[in-house]
């Protein structure tokens, strides 16, 4: 997420819909550790432009079709926000878009819609809404 020049939080564009920085954990990594390369190998935003609030975490688990049979997918995804403004740099995805905090967000029902719900309740619990 960023403050300047508003609110908004960072969304990547695919053809077939909307997606968030996200990949394997490797051998030896924790999640976070999984989620801060994925960010800089998506985006190009290194671990030091960011604040990573270790309190907000948000995990769902879906089914997901692979090489012919279903498996159940764990999503975990962390809160961090920008020190200052970055410059994206693409690697997986077309394009991306911020979008301003403004809930609620309807952009993607499997996970991005509870992450975001899940996002404004503890914004709001925490008074972190700026």
């Amino acid at each position: 997420m960023r403050t300047q020049p508003q609110l908004s939080f960072l969304i990547m564009q695919k053809p077939t819909g909307y997606d968030l920085p996200k990949g394997h954990i490797e051998l030896g990594e924790t999640e976070l550790d999984c989620a801060i390369r994925e960010l800089y190998e998506e985006t190009g935003i290194e671990a030091a432009q960011l604040h990573l609030d270790k309190n907000f975490r948000f995990t769902i688990t879906y089914q997901k079709y692979f090489d012919n049979e279903v498996i159940d997918k764990t999503l975990v995804i962390f809160l961090g926000w920008l020190k200052q403004d970055v410059n994206i740099i693409l690697s997986e995805h077309d394009s991306y878009t911020w979008v301003e905090w403004n809930p609620p967000h309807t952009i993607q029902q499997k996970a991005i819609d509870p992450l975001l719900q899940q996002l404004e309740q503890y914004l709001d619990e925490n008074g972190l809404e700026r």
